[in-house]
């Protein structure tokens, strides 16, 4: 099974890197399942029912979100009818939505599973036990994808390492930096400490870089805002066995204006 785990999206640039970035990818590795962070999706925070249904459209099969989840109020009025946004798992019990999705991928399933890490944002139940109890829900399914959303790299490799062998692919999101550590653990889990972001090119972090300074030179109140001009498209390429799930290989993708793509 090849899989494409899709870095955080960020505002319309990154709808719009999306939508020009996503065709040259299906075209030259042919995924058979597509997954995208979409918790910064709407205007760098949270996301729509009308943006979840754009990605689909695109051929999208499964949306993550993180700490910005809530941020669209609109959200509580379609996350439990839609079973192909998962937020993070390890919110309290009785939380709206699901915390994993299984999605049917030709004539086998996918699981994507969502968690957030507790390091620098909220105090969550633990994601390590969140996942131990998960896991013990879907013995007989091979084919699990895990995104961390989490701020350390501390947090994000320990997860990895404690599910090693269990889960196809640990794959980080949140910091909106790709990092360069791709690999594939002893028992046959793919990791990434973070996929990077979808989004202006130009910015920090996907936010306007001017107001940023501004931020850090006055240490006044600053409202950000999406970056706009040139973008860039991030993520990941995964490939499983098909009979046993463990990974086989991982590659970055990372397409700018400094790293163009060729078919």
């Amino acid at each position: 099974m090849r899989l494409l785990m899709v870095g955080d999206i960020v505002g319309s640039p990154g709808r719009k890197a999306l939508k020009e970035n996503l065709p040259k990818i299906k075209r030259s590795h042919h995924p058979d399942a597509i997954v995208v962070n979409g918790e910064n999706a709407a205007e760098g925070r949270g996301i729509t029912r009308s943006i979840s249904r754009e990605f689909f459209g695109m051929g999208v099969d499964c949306i993550t979100l993180g700490n910005h989840a809530w941020d669209k109020q609109e959200i509580f009025d379609f996350i439990d009818s839609e079973h192909r946004l998962v937020r993070p798992a390890n919110y309290p019990k009785g939380t709206p939505g699901r915390g994993y999705s299984l999605c049917r991928v030709g004539k086998k399933n996918l699981v994507v599973v969502n968690l957030m890490g507790r390091s620098f944002l909220s105090n969550l139940d633990c994601p390590f036990r969140t996942a131990d109890a998960i896991l013990d829900q879907l013995e007989g399914t091979p084919f699990i994808l895990v995104d961390i959303h989490a701020e350390t790299t501390s947090e994000k490799q320990a997860l990895a390492w404690y599910l090693d062998g269990r889960v196809s692919a640990v794959i980080g999101t949140h910091t909106h930096v790709q990092t360069a550590d791709e690999r594939i653990l002893p028992k046959g889990t793919a990791y990434l400490t973070d996929v990077g972001m979808v989004g202006p090119y130009d910015a920090i972090l996907g936010m306007n870089k001017d107001l940023v300074l501004k931020k850090f030179l006055t240490q006044l109140p600053v409202r950000f805002e999406v970056g706009m001009g040139r973008t860039q498209f991030n993520a990941v390429l995964l490939e499983c066995d098909s009979q046993t799930g463990k990974a086989v290989q991982i590659n970055r993708v990372r397409i700018d204006d400094d790293h163009p793509w060729f078919e």
